[in-house]
């Protein structure tokens, strides 16, 4: 009889794990992934109840404490551990508060490369409760200027790279003090200032403002919170790495990945990290190998180029285990795992303003995130039909918009609620609000437009299909077309000119193109423009074609129509515009032949 029962038992459960299998394949991980989540929600509820945020930055102060001897920081191969950085960030908080007089809520911008000081100053700067500005080393003058306008700042911290010379005077800046790291912070106390100083009772006060190129043509100020700088600090944690990890940062410091991610990640590991000046394929492995690195962060075109390098016996000789990024294209992805071994590549989506975040813990090939009832029930979000000829949603009768069927491509929105609030932009209630979404289902709700269209399958994986509006990415950066635009505009030839993204086979994003008509009397001078984009533009929102043509169509709302134009790329074969490719070699835009054409392709 009891054996009866047991192996009756036994057959259940053998049956139940089957079933299990076959129709719920990835419970278990979903499961797991989903207990850290919701652990990690809880944690930041009870911040809200007890009005004591323990902050990144605390989270720093308590791993120094911990293990202070232990290395925080790799970088061009001197160690720095987490007592070098407290104590370096102690002196600079010193010399911030008694020389440069900074306060509690200022608005401190810091323009440097990647370098242990620009962790040194982010986090001297936040135990003054300054709010710090981290600015794209890449941009021009103009750019800078509306930078540090938008954001309030009143003081700039510049990198030993970049002098106050670099920095342009005009009346919008003024009032702006500029400081390098001087030599009297060696001579500074290392004792911590005030711990009051840099305390905050609210998971909404802002510590950041990292700028992002959005539809708007000018940088716009993220208004990046505690609750931000947490979740995205917890990133590595949910996907299950541990302290024992070496984090590799090739990724600019200025961007959310690195910084919140990268830098927050191991700060709540307590893990260690290699921070590259800037990424180098010919040394990622050698690095890797070097420094026992286990993760790495990445991009897209990061990984292109390393499977681009020359094949070596080497190429699966490391401990990586995994890589956390996003933008990876599936055939990039399996050539990647072919080259350097099983390395499991998790995709995290989410922009740096953004409310909502996927991701892919379970590193499914060609997908962002994975997502199920339980999800949606925590993150609501909503795939929308999109018109791409006409650029905007599909709406019904009613004004509302409609979703669409499992599997089909929709607009991605995020609600914003009290779980998942929107920040928004500094000091421009316009560009914040013309991120939102109203009225899109019901009367008076509100949804934030991530300008992304995805595509959610039956088993609950999402993949990126497309961006949408004016903005397209290229190198690794957002590149705003409105932007490109008006700098375009200034050239005394062209009379009207519309910018957009195009793919180029084997690239990662999109390159920018721009279409134009050439003023009357005058004549397309590939030189001359050559010239202007390279002075006022960053090189990569350069763009790479030009195609000439006789009128610009619009849409019925007068915008300028980028769909059929995106559509037809610019094979010269098929275009009967003059078309022209950028020239770096000639310093000039020459025509674009089919022979150069076809050598693109490969």
């Amino acid at each position: 009889m009891t054996l009866g029962w047991l192996s009756a038992l036994l057959a259940g459960v053998f049956s139940a794990h089957v079933l299990q299998k076959l129709c719920f394949p990835y419970f278990w991980s979903d499961m797991m992934f989903l207990l850290r989540v919701i652990r990690y929600g809880v944690k930041l509820e009870l911040f809200k109840l007890t009005s004591r945020v323990c902050t990144v930055l605390e989270r720093f102060i308590q791993q120094a404490q911990r293990v202070p001897d232990k290395p925080f920081v790799i970088y061009d191969g001197r160690v720095h551990t987490y007592r070098d950085v407290e104590q370096r960030s102690n002196r600079l908080a010193n010399v911030f508060l008694h020389k440069v007089h900074l306060r509690k809520g200022d608005c401190v911008a810091l323009l440097m490369t990647n370098e242990p000081d620009f962790l040194c100053v982010w986090f001297g700067l936040a135990k003054l409760g300054c709010t710090v500005a981290f600015l794209n080393t890449n941009i021009k003058s103009k750019s800078l200027l509306h930078c540090l306008t938008s954001c309030g700042a009143k003081t700039l911290i510049v990198g030993s790279g970049k002098s106050p010379l670099h920095v342009p005077h005009s009346r919008s800046c003024e009032h702006t003090q500029v400081h390098t790291l001087l030599d009297q912070v060696d001579a500074a106390s290392d004792q911590p200032v005030p711990a009051v100083l840099r305390a905050t009772s609210s998971l909404k006060s802002s510590t950041l403002y990292i700028f992002t190129s959005g539809t708007t043509g000018l940088p716009k100020a993220a208004v990046i919170t505690h609750l931000q700088s947490l979740k995205a600090a917890a990133g590595f944690w949910a996907f299950g790495a541990t302290e024992d990890d070496v984090v590799y940062i090739p990724l600019p410091l200025y961007h959310s990945a690195a910084s919140l991610i990268g830098i927050g990640g191991t700060i709540e590991l307590g893990a260690t990290c290699v921070l590259k000046k800037k990424f180098s394929a010919s040394q990622f492995w050698n690095d890797c190998r070097k420094h026992d690195v286990t993760i790495f962060q990445y991009i897209g075109e990061l990984c292109r180029y390393l499977c681009n390098q020359p094949k070596t016996e080497a190429d699966k000789i490391h401990k990586v285990q995994m890589g956390v990024g996003n933008g990876l294209r599936q055939d990039v992805w399996r050539e990647f795992h072919r080259r350097f071994g099983n390395i499991k590549m998790c995709e995290v989506y989410g922009s740096t303003e953004g409310n909502l975040c996927f991701m892919n813990h379970i590193g499914k090939i060609g997908t962002v995130g994975r997502s199920n009832f339980i999800y949606r029930l925590l993150f609501k979000y909503d795939l929308v039909k999109y018109d791409m000829e006409n650029d905007e949603p599909v709406k019904d009768q009613y004004g509302f918009c409609r979703r669409v069927e499992r599997g089909e491509t929709g607009l991605l929105l995020s609600k914003v609620s009290s779980i998942t609030p929107f920040f928004g932009y500094a000091g421009n209630k316009r560009l914040t609000e013309k991120k939102l979404m109203r009225n899109v289902f019901v009367k008076g709700d509100a949804y934030f437009n991530t300008g992304d269209l995805m595509a959610e399958d039956q088993e609950g994986f999402i993949c990126f299909k497309d961006r949408v509006g004016d903005t397209f990415r290229w190198k690794g950066e957002n590149v705003a077309t409105t932007e490109v635009t008006e700098t375009l505009n200034l050239v005394d030839f062209i009379q009207e000119v519309n910018v957009y993204g195009v793919e180029i086979p084997g690239h990662e994003g999109r390159a920018g193109m721009a279409a134009m008509i050439v003023r009357p009397g005058l004549v397309f001078d590939g030189k001359k423009l050559f010239e202007h984009v390279k002075r006022e533009l960053p090189a990569y929102a350069h763009p790479l074609f030009i195609r000439l043509q006789e009128v610009l169509e619009t849409t019925s709302t007068f915008k300028h129509q980028k769909f059929q134009l995106v559509q037809s790329g610019f094979n010269p074969s098929t275009i009967s515009d003059p078309l022209y490719v950028l020239d770096y070699q000639q310093k000039n835009y020459v025509p674009l032949t089919d022979s150069i054409y076809q050598t693109m392709k490969l």
